[in-house]
C-alpha cells in the first residue's frame, strides 16, 4: 500500500499540473533562503510556516498517490469542490524557489515552490463532489467509517497538500471509479476543460524538464539547536525526509504528518503505519519534542491512542505503538527523570501498551537518535 495525498487546486493550477505532470505548494511572497543554510532573514512565523509546506511534502515517497481537489470557484461555474485522480509520484519533493526562473510562474498566477512530479495511474473525467465524499452518508454505517481526514482539513484550516489513510484513499478511489462508470480515460496525456468541469485527454504532450533543488533543512535545524532556539518543525520536516533510516526495522505502509484526531485542535505530530507480517500491522503515533521530554507528554499520548482506537482501528485492525521522540536527557539520575519514566511505566501498565522512547542528539553538525531501554 502507499499513502494518497490530496492537493488543493484551481480551475488554472489544475490545467497546468495535468499537462506537466506535477502537484505543488507555496506561499506568493516567500523567497526560500535557508535551504542548505544554517541562517535566515526570514520573520520566524514566515520560516515555520513554509517549514510545515516542507514537512507536508517530506511524506511523499515514490509510487505514492495523488488525487486533486478542485476548490469552488462560482465566477467559474464550479458551484462546489471536486476530487479528481488518480496519479501516481514519479519524484519526491524538490525545490524551485520563488523568482523570475521558477518553471510556469507567470501562467500559474502563483508561487509553487515546493513540488512534487507525478504520472497517470487511473484518470477519470468526472470529478466528485465534495458533498458526495464528505456529506453523503448513505452507506456508511458508523461515524468512524467517514472520511474524518478531508472533514478536519475543511474544518480547521486550507493545507494545500493533505494525506488521507489508507481506507479513506480506498473509499474515494471507489467513489471516483462509480462517478466514471468505471472507465478510466486513455493515454498519458490530459488537461481541463473547465466548460465541462472534466479532465480530457489532449493531443499535445509537454515535458516538465526544469530546475530540481534538494531540499536539506539540516544546518537550519541545528542553528537553531544551537541558539536555544524552538525548532519542533525543522525536527518533523527531518524525521519524514528519513524516516526509514530512523525507523530501520519498519515495514512501513502509509506516512502521516500533523494528523487531527478530533474536532479540537489535536494533531498527531507524525504517524506511521508499519506491516508487520502477512496478518498483523501496527500503527505508530510520534509525539516530537525540540526539549526534553517531561511526563504530561503522556496526557497527549492517551488522546491520540483514545482517537485511534475509535476511528482508525475499526477500520484498520492494527496493534499501537506509541513513541516519543525528544532531546537527550544528559543527566538520568534526576528525579524529572524518574518521574518521567515512572510516568512510562504508568501508561504502559494501564494501557497494555509499551511507549518506544527515542532521544535525539546533534554533535558535529549531525543528528543522531537512539531508542533509550528504561
Amino acid at each position: 500500500m502507499a499513502t494518497t495525498h490530496v492537493f488543493v487546486v484551481d480551475s488554472t493550477t489544475f490545467q497546468y499540473h495535468l499537462e506537466y505532470m506535477f502537484a505543488g505548494t507555496g506561499a506568493n511572497n516567500d523567497v526560500i533562503d535557508f535551504n542548505n543554510s544554517s541562517n535566515t532573514s526570514l520573520h520566524y512565523a514566515t520560516e515555520n510556516k513554509l517549514l510545515g509546506m516542507i514537512a507536508d511534502g517530506s511524506r511523499i515517497r515514490a509510487n505514492d498517490f495523488v488525487v486533486f481537489y478542485l476548490q469552488q470557484n462560482f465566477s467559474q461555474g464550479i458551484r462546489e469542490g471536486k476530487f479528481y485522480g488518480i496519479f501516481q509520484v514519479t519524484q519526491t519533493l524538490f525545490l524551485d524557489n520563488n523568482n523570475n526562473t521558477q518553471f510556469l510562474r507567470q501562467q500559474l498566477n502563483k508561487s509553487l515552490t515546493f513540488r512534487i512530479l507525478i504520472q497517470p495511474c487511473q484518470v477519470y473525467a468526472e470529478g466528485v463532489t465534495e458533498w458526495e465524499a464528505l456529506d453523503k452518508i448513505r452507506h456508511i454505517q458508523s461515524p468512524n467509517q467517514m472520511l474524518w481526514s478531508l472533514i478536519y482539513r475543511k474544518l480547521k484550516g486550507n493545507r494545500g497538500n493533505t494525506m488521507i489513510t489508507i481506507y479513506e484513499s480506498e473509499r474515494l478511489f471507489q467513489l471516483i471509479r462509480n462517478k466514471n462508470n468505471q472507465n478510466d480515460l486513455m493515454g498519458n496525456n490530459f488537461t481541463f476543460d473547465i466548460g465541462t468541469q472534466q479532465i480530457v485527454s489532449n493531443i499535445n504532450a509537454y515535458s516538465y524538464n526544469r530546475r530540481v533543488e534538494q531540499i536539506n533543512i539540516l544546518p537550519r535545524l541545528i542553528n537553531k539547536y544551537s541558539c536555544g532556539l524552538q525548532f519542533e518543525t525543522h525536527l518533523q520536516s527531518y524525521i519524514l525526509q528519513n524516516i526509514e533510516i530512523i525507523f530501520n526495522n519498519e515495514c512501513l505502509e502509509w506516512i502521516g504528518n500533523e494528523v487531527s484526531c478530533g474536532v479540537g485542535m489535536q494533531k498527531i505530530d507524525i504517524l506511521l503505519s508499519s506491516i508487520i507480517n502477512d496478518i498483523n500491522r501496527k500503527i505508530i503515533p510520534i509525539e516530537l519534542k525540540s526539549t526534553e521530554a517531561y511526563p504530561e507528554i503522556i496526557v497527549q499520548l492517551q488522546r491520540y491512542i483514545d482517537w485511534l482506537q475509535q476511528y482508525y482501528i475499526p477500520n484498520r485492525p492494527s496493534s499501537i505503538e506509541p513513541v516519543i521522540v525528544s532531546r537527550k536527557i544528559v543527566d538520568k539520575a534526576t528525579q524529572d527523570y524518574i518521574n518521567l519514566i515512572n510516568s512510562f511505566n504508568m501508561f504502559n501498565a494501564n494501557n497494555n501498551l509499551y511507549i518506544k522512547y527515542i532521544e535525539f542528539s546533534i554533535n558535529n553538525n549531525n543528528i543522531n537518535f537512539q531508542e533509550i531501554i528504561y
